[in-house]
């Protein structure tokens, strides 16, 4: 599970809450103090210190900082003896509202304290600092300066030729034209599965799945198509395996994060459940947003293959950013974000319309395209999960004009989330399939 933060950067009191961050390497441990709006940026931090410090993982920060002796004063005070590293717009502060965002510890400070073991430099980056480099234009432009930037690659025909992304296996070109065409039927789904071993297997251990509950033994295709999964779920589970099978989950993750897969069965799975509680007149097809919720973190494979080099550095930069937007941390490390990216590459691979539009915008609350349901939907299971520690990214409040706009209600979400908490034994054993069928 992942550690659940709280989102604080984007409050106002922020330039007045200061946010302590714990960083060790060979030499030991060190501090680092900045405005709780700013981003930490460990290149600064690294050509100021000369050394190569690293934010300490999540479940290590817990226990470091819900050490009895930092409720109290004289443990806040000594805390303050290891070297302290201070962005520079607090030159002229000697008192700190301090907050730590992994365990929410809270105090005041005084620079008294450390004073005589100060370092201080440029630290920090605002939001409105990490937006400004990434210029405008489309989505592909903004991808291309990324790859450019970051590759020795010069995009000089079309990008998705260039970048020598693995093409779809037929079966699954098949798949997509199954899923744009609405007369489609199980009658065209059945061969298609029965025509590709791997799938095959894969659909008779999903309809098995304890998930499902599918009353008797499994023995056809057709059997786990008609009886237990159905058109739309053998569809979009089939198309979310092969987008992801094109590429490998990387090694090299945010530590304590919630793992890739499981992170996609579960949005997909509460996407579904939440659908389904929205007024008939005004809900999107729960098969697309199933599938939207598989994908919606489809780019993060995406950067992970096109910019090996610096997704470790992305990585431990999410680490020590846990209270900022991943779509913030990701435009300052690559100059791109995974729905950018993501969408990009789904459009290329001809996924119906919607689906890429809620890919690209569940994390804009401003857009009001076609998707705008299916975006705020995702947007919304993807912050309840958050919250309960099944999906990654900062705590942050659903507004209820959302919630009202998609007739649901706070009760609407908890439920789902409660469903997929109390299911994880059996969505994980979709999520080994799915898995396995990558091995």
């Amino acid at each position: 599970m992942s550690i659940a933060v709280k989102s604080i950067f984007s409050e106002d009191k922020d330039s007045r809450t200061i946010r302590i961050v714990l960083l060790n390497d060979h030499e030991g441990k060190a501090l680092v103090l900045l405005p709780a709006n700013m981003l930490l940026n460990l290149v600064s931090i690294w050509k100021h210190s000369g050394r190569h410090l690293q934010p300490v993982r999540a479940r290590d920060a817990i226990k470091f900082f819900s050490q009895a002796a930092l409720k109290v004063k004289a443990g806040q005070e000594k805390l303050f003896q290891l070297p302290v590293f201070m962005d520079e717009s607090l030159a002229d502060c000697e008192r700190f509202n301090i907050v730590e965002s992994y365990t929410g510890l809270a105090f005041d400070a005084q620079k008294a304290w450390f004073k005589d073991h100060l370092s201080q430099c440029v630290l920090g980056m605002t939001p409105q600092m990490i937006d400004k480099p990434q210029s405008g234009g489309s989505d592909e432009q903004v991808i291309t300066r990324a790859v450019e930037r970051f590759t020795t690659l010069r995009i000089q025909q079309r990008l998705e030729d260039t970048l020598g992304l693995p093409p779809l296996p037929p079966s699954m070109k098949r798949l997509v034209e199954l899923r744009s065409d609405p007369s489609a039927g199980i009658d065209d789904l059945v061969p298609v599965v029965r025509g590709d071993a791997s799938l095959a297997a894969q659909v008779m251990s999903w309809a098995a799945s304890p998930y499902y509950a599918a009353p008797g033994e499994i023995h056809s295709v057709e059997d786990a198509v008609i009886r237990v999964l159905g058109f739309d779920l053998v569809v979009n589970l089939a198309l979310g395996v092969a987008m992801g099978k094109t590429l490998n989950v990387p090694d090299d993750t945010p530590r304590d994060g919630v793992p890739y897969w499981q992170q996609a069965v579960y949005t997909a799975a509460a996407a579904e459940l939440v659908c389904k509680k929205m007024p008939a007149e005004i809900r999107p097809k729960p098969g697309l947003v199933y599938l939207a919720g598989l994908l919606q973190n489809f780019g993060y494979l995406v950067l992970a293959y096109l910019f090996p080099p610096h997704f470790s550095l992305l990585s431990r930069y999410i680490e020590a950013n846990p209270h900022m937007a991943l779509e913030l941390i990701e435009m300052h490390v690559v100059n791109v974000t995974r729905e950018q990216i993501g969408s990009w590459l789904l459009e290329n691979w001809g996924l119906p319309e919607v689906v890429i539009e809620t890919v690209r915008y569940h994390n804009d609350l401003s857009y009001d395209g076609q998707a705008s349901d299916e975006a705020k939907l995702i947007y919304c299971v993807n912050r309840a999960l958050r919250r309960h520690g099944l999906a990654d990214g900062p705590v942050e409040v659903i507004a209820d004009t959302i919630l009202t706009e998609l007739k649901l209600t706070q009760a609407d979400l908890d439920d789902a989330v409660a469903t997929i908490a109390e299911s994880r034994g059996e969505l994980d054993s979709l999520v080994h399939t799915i898995m396995h069928a990558h091995s």
